[in-house]
């Protein structure tokens, strides 16, 4: 874990790799936490875990980016937070409350979690996917009420699908496709939502549009949001809380203004770059990729 309190001459971040940005699990400027994770370890074998042993707290009503290389646990720590991981050890909290201890529905309801993969049928129409995500909300075999109907059509005007309700998922295109699933996990209707790389594969047109159905979320309905991005300037542009992850380790965690460093994409992602103030959050310029020993200063 790094430190990028100290400002360089130029007002850049200097980070090294000897100081702690800040508390373990803690967020610096004591924000509330609506999903708290202490001491957690994750993995998929008896074999080294993914995560091992780190602590996570997520900044309530805000939204949190996850940033990292391929393979350095940003999907995994995802998992465990919504509780589609069992924990080796650890816990995970949301409102106070141990996640494990919530019934499926009850955690549904308080939570939603949009993966990079579903395997509905893609005979399904875009409607019947977003009715999907009222399941919580209703018994077994009760018929979708008026609530129902009512938080569908809102998810499928806010997520920009509503003129798609009645196309199968099988005859749409891949941007057309997220953003029905998006509508599913906006009919949820809860107050924290997970997505794991809701913009991979999207063109830009679509990816600027999820972005705003997450910030439209975040700043109307108050939902506190957490996703896993790889582009680092479209994390800085949108997040107001970043935890940068290298290894399972979080090598980094804080606003964008003091994560998104030089040295981070040195350090974690291998790539030499400038990091220059912008009007929305810290702008990287890439240069080269950097082998070998990434801590040799960046020319």
């Amino acid at each position: 874990m790094v430190d990028t309190d100290d400002v360089a001459p130029d007002g850049g971040a200097v980070v090294t790799s000897e100081s702690v940005l800040e508390p373990p699990g803690g967020v610096r400027d004591d924000s509330p936490s609506a999903l708290v994770a202490e001491e957690l370890v994750l993995g998929y074998s008896e074999d080294r875990p993914v995560i091992d042993g780190e602590s996570v707290s997520i900044p309530e009503n805000r939204v949190t980016a996850l940033v990292g290389p391929n393979g350095s646990g940003k999907s995994t720590l995802l998992q465990g937070l919504a509780n589609q991981l069992a924990p080796e050890s650890g816990v995970v909290r949301l409102d106070g409350r141990e996640i494990q201890s919530l019934g499926t529905k009850e955690l549904a309801r308080k939570l939603g979690l949009l993966a990079q993969e579903s395997d509905l049928p893609a005979s399904l129409t875009v409607e019947s996917l977003a009715m999907h995500g009222r399941y919580p909300h209703r018994g077994a075999f009760e018929s979708p009420t008026d609530a129902d109907e009512a938080a569908v059509e809102r998810a499928l005007s806010l997520a920009g699908v509503d003129h798609l309700r009645d196309r199968d998922l099988g005859s749409l295109s891949g941007g057309q496709k997220q953003l029905a699933w998006i509508a599913m996990a906006l009919a949820q209707d809860t107050e924290v939502l997970l997505l794991d790389e809701p913009t991979t594969f999207l063109d830009l047109h679509h990816q600027l549009e999820v972005m705003e159905i997450v910030e439209t979320l975040n700043v109307e309905n108050e939902v506190t949001v957490v996703l896993v991005l790889h582009d680092i300037d479209q994390a800085a542009r949108h997040a107001e809380h970043m935890l940068a992850l290298d290894d399972g380790e979080i090598y980094a965690r804080g606003p964008p203004s003091k994560v998104v460093s030089e040295g981070l994409l040195r350090d974690v992602f291998g790539v030499a770059a400038t990091v220059e103030p912008g009007e929305h959050g810290p702008h990287v310029t890439p240069h080269r990729a950097v082998h070998g020993d990434r801590s040799d200063s960046v020319r």
